[in-house]
């Protein structure tokens, strides 16, 4: 069997939770796997303190920018981490399939695959679900040492971006950003885990 690949180019909306209860946050994305940007609009709570957080990861050029819209203000950081597509990995096995919803009547429900397999590194094991028509992500369950079992469920997902001059930093950001100093975002979890 041959391991899907997501939509190069995808938006929508997702969830972050984790099993410790630390962090939880709701996020509109846009991802451009073509030209490896991803950005990631969220509000959430982490240690129980509310956030909102704008961040687009441009991976070519190697630069992460906090958006603040409001303010029309940018931080640009490095971002030294590589770009990881959303895919099925080649060594990832096929756990199942299911039905979400019914399948008693034409369009009642979803056929989806759980593919299971290594984190990098050997650093644990995730399970992915994805559609098995479009291979567009539902859920992804890992397992980290702060967190424990961290899920992240998608949905509300549209082929394609809308508006890709979205996944570009705003010209306020060109012309008055300031460079940051801070630790690079080193992973996808970094993303939500800002401190307040």
């Amino acid at each position: 069997m041959i391991n899907p690949a997501v939509p190069p180019l995808l938006s929508g909306a997702l969830t972050v939770s984790t099993q410790n209860e630390k962090l939880w946050t709701y996020a509109k994305y846009l991802y451009d796997a073509l030209g490896q940007r991803v950005r990631v609009m969220e509000l959430g709570s982490y240690e129980n303190k509310s956030f909102t957080y704008d961040a687009l990861l441009l991976f070519r050029e190697g630069s992460m920018y906090e958006i603040n819209k409001h303010e029309r203000t940018c931080t640009k950081k490095p971002l030294k981490t590589d770009f990881h597509p959303m895919v099925i990995p080649k060594d990832a096995s096929l756990l199942g399939q299911a039905v979400l919803g019914s399948s008693s009547g034409p369009g009642e429900g979803l056929l989806v695959n759980t593919w299971t397999g290594d984190l990098p590194g050997k650093a644990g094991k995730f399970m992915s679900t994805v559609t098995e028509f479009g291979c567009v992500p539902v859920s992804t369950v890992y397992h980290t040492g702060e967190f424990g079992w961290v899920i992240t469920s998608f949905f509300n997902n549209v082929v394609g971006i809308s508006d890709p001059d979205r996944l570009n930093p705003p010209d306020y950001c060109l012309d008055g950003e300031r460079t940051a100093d801070e630790e690079e975002q080193t992973d996808f979890l970094s993303l939500f885990l800002k401190k307040h």
